[in-house]
C-alpha cells in the first residue's frame, strides 16, 4: 500500500488532495455552470417568435444550429489539446479559453437592436443582421474558448497526481462532482433571470465564467510548475514553434474572414444542409482514419481487432448520445410546448428541468460505482460491451416512457411533468452505465502510441451524437400541427432504432470479447 504523505504532492494539500484540486474544480465548476446556463436557453430562445426577444427560427434550423454548436463543443477538444500541448500549455489555454467562452456568452447577451429600439412592439419589430450575427459570433466564440478548456483543464487535473497515486481516481471523482454542481445550478439561475430578460440569462452565464476566471488568477499559486508552456531550448525547437505561431495565427485569420463572410448575410447559410454535411465529414474522417490505422499502423493481429472494436463501438457510441443529447433539444422544447409546468399557480421555468439529470448523477453515481465494485468481487461485473448494451436499453425505456407523454400531448391535453422526470432518471441511469466505462475501455484498446488519437476517436463519436441530436430534434419536436400529430409515432421510431441497437450489440458481444483479447 503506498504512503500517502503531504510530501507526495508538491504544492501541498487540501483535504487530502493537492491544493490545485480546488482551484480546478471551482473553474471547472463555473466553466459548466455557463455551458449549461446557456444551453437551457439556447433552442428556446432560438425558436421564440421575434416579437417576443427571439429569433424565429423553424425547429428544423433550430434544431441544425444546436446541433453543430453542441458538435463543435467536442470537435475542437482536439485541436485545443494539440494547440495546449505544442504552443500555449495547459495553464495558459484554461485562463485564454475561458477568457473567450466570457466573451461568446456577453455577445448572446446584446439585445436584439431592432427589438431594443422598438420596445418589441410586433407591428414593428423585425430580425436584423446584428441580431443573428452576435448570436451566432457568441456561439463560435464559445464554441473556441470550450476547445481550448475542456480537455486540458482535465489534463492538469492527471497532473497534479504522481505516477502510481491511489488517490487519482478520487481526484478526478471529486473534479467531476463541480462539472454536476455547475449543471444542477446553471440551469434554475439562468431560466430564473430569463424570465424577465432571456439575454440576462445568457449575460449571467458568462458572469458564472468570469466568477471563474477570477478564483482561477486569484489561487493559480497552486498550480505553480503543472500544465506550462512547452520549453524551447534547441534552434530547430524555436523554428518550429515559430512557424507554428504563424499557422495559428493564419488559420485565426482565415477562420474570423469566413464567420464574417458567412454572418453578414453575403452568403446565405443553409443550417440544416451545414449539418447533414458535417455528420456525412465526421463519419468518413473516423472510420477512414480507424481503417488506415488497421491497414497501415504497422500493428499486430491483436491490436487490430482492438482497434475494430473501437471502431464498432463508435456506432453504438454515437446512437447513444444522439438520443441522450435531446435534453437540451427535443426534450426542452417538449417542456416549453406540450408539459404541464404550473404548480400552485406558479409557472415553472422550462430549464429547470435541464437540472435534472445533474441531480440524478449526484444522487446515483457513488450506487452505480458501488453496484460495479459490488459486482466485481463476485466475480459477476458485466462486461465492457454488457454495460454498453444496458446504457442503450435504459435510454430505448426512456423514450419509451416520453411515447406515452406525446401521446397525451397529442391528444391536446399537457403532459404532467412526471413524464420527463422519469425519462431524464433512466437517460442519467443510460449515461452512468456507458459514459465511464466508454472512457475507460478506449484507453485500454488503444495500442501503444495510439491512446490520445483513439481519445480523439471517442469524442469524435460524441460530437457525432450530438450533431444527430439537434437533427432530430428539428423533426420530432412537435412544432406544427402535423408534427404534433406525428411526434408518438416519430418517438416510437427512435424507441426501435435504439432497442434495436442495443440488441443487435447484444448479439455481438461474443465477437466482441474475443477481439478484446485480455481486455475486459
Amino acid at each position: 500500500m503506498e504512503n500517502q504523505t503531504t510530501s507526495e504532492f508538491s504544492g501541498g494539500t487540501a483535504f487530502g488532495h493537492p491544493k490545485g484540486l480546488m482551484t480546478l474544480f471551482f473553474t471547472e465548476m463555473w466553466e459548466r455552470f455557463s455551458y449549461y446556463g446557456m444551453r437551457a436557453l439556447l433552442i428556446l430562445f432560438m425558436t421564440k417568435a421575434i416579437a417576443d426577444g427571439g429569433l424565429g427560427f423553424d425547429d428544423k434550423t433550430a434544431g441544425a444550429v444546436y446541433g453543430l454548436y453542441t458538435m463543435g463543443v467536442y470537435l475542437l477538444a482536439l485541436p485545443g489539446g494539440w494547440l495546449a500541448d505544442r504552443l500555449f500549455g495547459l495553464k495558459q489555454s484554461v485562463w485564454y479559453g475561458g477568457i473567450i467562452i466570457a466573451m461568446g456568452h456577453f455577445m448572446m447577451a446584446l439585445p436584439g437592436i431592432d427589438g431594443w429600439i422598438n420596445g418589441y412592439d410586433t407591428a414593428k419589430v423585425s430580425l436584423s443582421t446584428l441580431d443573428t450575427t452576435s448570436f451566432f459570433l457568441g456561439l463560435i466564440l464559445i464554441v473556441l474558448g470550450t476547445g481550448l478548456l475542456k480537455p486540458n483543464i482535465s489534463s492538469i487535473v492527471g497532473q497534479l497526481y504522481p505516477a502510481g497515486s491511489s488517490k487519482r481516481d478520487a481526484g478526478f471523482s471529486i473534479f467531476y462532482m463541480g462539472i454536476n454542481i455547475g449543471g444542477f445550478i446553471a440551469p434554475l439561475a439562468c431560466s430564473t433571470v430569463a424570465e424577465f430578460d432571456i439575454h440576462m440569462g445568457f449575460g449571467l452565464a458568462g458572469l458564472g465564467m468570469v466568477f471563474g476566471l477570477i478564483q482561477y488568477k486569484l489561487t493559480g499559486k497552486s498550480l505553480e510548475r503543472y500544465g506550462e508552456a512547452p520549453l524551447v531550448s534547441t534552434p530547430s525547437e524555436k523554428v518550429a514553434q515559430s512557424k507554428l505561431k504563424k499557422v495559428s495565427s493564419w488559420i485565426g485569420i482565415i477562420t474570423a474572414a469566413v464567420v464574417a463572410v458567412l454572418f453578414t448575410g453575403v452568403i446565405p447559410i443553409n443550417a440544416s444542409a451545414i449539418a447533414s454535411a458535417s455528420g456525412t465529414v465526421i463519419a468518413v474522417v473516423a472510420f477512414g482514419y480507424l481503417g488506415y490505422v488497421i491497414a497501415f499502423g504497422g500493428l499486430k493481429k491483436s491490436d487490430k481487432n482492438k482497434v475494430g472494436v473501437i471502431a464498432i463501438l463508435f456506432i453504438f457510441s454515437a446512437m447513444f448520445w444522439s438520443g441522450f443529447e435531446q435534453a437540451g433539444s427535443t426534450l426542452n422544447l417538449f417542456a416549453e410546448r406540450f408539459t404541464d409546468r404550473t404548480i400552485l399557480g406558479w409557472n415553472i421555468p422550462t430549464g429547470y428541468f435541464q437540472s435534472i439529470n445533474s441531480l440524478f448523477i449526484i444522487i446515483f453515481a457513488p450506487f452505480f460505482a458501488a453496484i460495479w465494485v459490488w459486482l466485481g468481487r463476485k466475480n459477476l461485473e458485466p462486461s465492457s460491451p454488457l454495460k454498453f448494451t444496458i446504457g442503450l436499453l435504459l435510454l430505448g425505456l426512456g423514450f419509451f416512457v416520453m411515447y406515452f407523454a406525446t401521446k397525451i400531448a397529442a391528444s391536446g391535453e399537457l403532459a404532467a411533468p412526471s413524464w420527463l422526470i422519469i425519462t431524464y432518471m433512466l437517460h442519467t441511469f443510460g449515461e452512468l452505465s456507458l459514459s465511464p466505462v466508454g472512457l475507460s475501455l478506449v484507453t485500454k484498446l488503444a495500442p501503444n502510441g495510439y491512446g490520445g488519437q483513439m481519445m480523439g476517436i471517442w469524442f469524435l463519436s460524441v460530437a457525432l451524437g450530438n450533431l444527430f441530436a439537434g437533427l432530430i430534434a428539428g423533426e420530432a419536436s412537435g412544432g406544427t400541427e402535423e408534427g404534433l400529430a406525428a411526434m408518438p409515432d416519430q418517438f416510437m421510431m427512435i424507441v426501435y432504432t435504439v432497442i434495436g441497437s442495443a440488441v443487435i450489440l447484444f448479439l455481438l458481444k461474443p465477437i466482441l470479447r474475443k477481439m478484446m483479447g485480455e481486455v475486459h
